[in-house]
């Protein structure tokens, strides 16, 4: 596995610091050519531990959010944020630019905790990076935001009770999506519907329409 200094050079090395398409206000720093990083992170995964870098792109679902964030404010404003399976760090940077009192990034890849920290600073924001798997745990926070995560059935089985969890006892939930596989909407209001220009390399489309649900209290 690379060192943490090792991480930031190759996402240096391998991504352009861009304006978001759907949230222009913001930058990420992302891959140009999708799928030549994702062959390169793949040839080179037996060597430096690299899984696929869904931190080098811009997801549909995420650009919803953090344009539904950005616009709407109030949702985060004064309050303790978590951004789930935070991937580039998109969702939580358009927390901490909307005003939450705090905010955590958390992702399992090493990779994606680098890429949430040069991200946050490229864009002058201030987020606690937790490179950690926080399913099953609740520290409170008071909204907690999640984009595309609901494209394995386990995974979203397992993220899906979690986050009905916290509703349950308060917390406010909504989770970006354009249509992926394992989206309950039977548990789901859907709150705002965006037109959000992606990567045809991974999204075969150009333009994937995505909204953002909030998930009921009720299991």
């Amino acid at each position: 596995m690379l060192a943490a200094s090792d991480r930031l050079g190759f996402i240096r090395a391998h991504t352009r610091l861009l304006p978001v398409p759907h949230a222009p206000e913001l930058s990420l720093h992302v891959a140009q050519e999708a799928t030549e990083l994702w062959q390169k992170t793949e040839d080179e995964l037996a060597t430096i531990g690299l899984p696929p870098p869904f931190w080098a792109f811009a997801w549909a679902g995420g650009q919803a959010l953090a344009r539904y964030v950005l616009d709407r404010p109030e949702t985060v404003r004064d309050r303790k944020v978590l951004d789930f399976a935070s991937g580039s760090g998109l969702v939580a940077i358009a927390a901490a630019r909307a005003g939450a009192a705090s905010v955590a990034a958390a992702d399992i890849d090493a990779f994606a905790a680098a890429a949430i920290g040069l991200n946050a600073a490229a864009n002058g924001v201030s987020v606690a990076v937790r490179h950690e798997d926080l399913i099953g745990r609740d520290e409170g926070w008071e909204t907690v935001l999640a984009g595309d995560i609901c494209y394995e059935r386990a995974l979203a089985g397992e993220v899906i009770a979690w986050l009905t969890a916290l509703s349950a006892r308060g917390a406010q939930v909504l989770i970006g999506d354009p249509g992926r596989s394992y989206l309950p909407k039977d548990r789901l209001v859907e709150v705002a519907t965006y037109q959000v220009p992606v990567t045809r390399a991974l999204e075969d489309a150009e333009i994937k329409k995505s909204s953002v649900w909030r998930l009921a209290g009720e299991a």
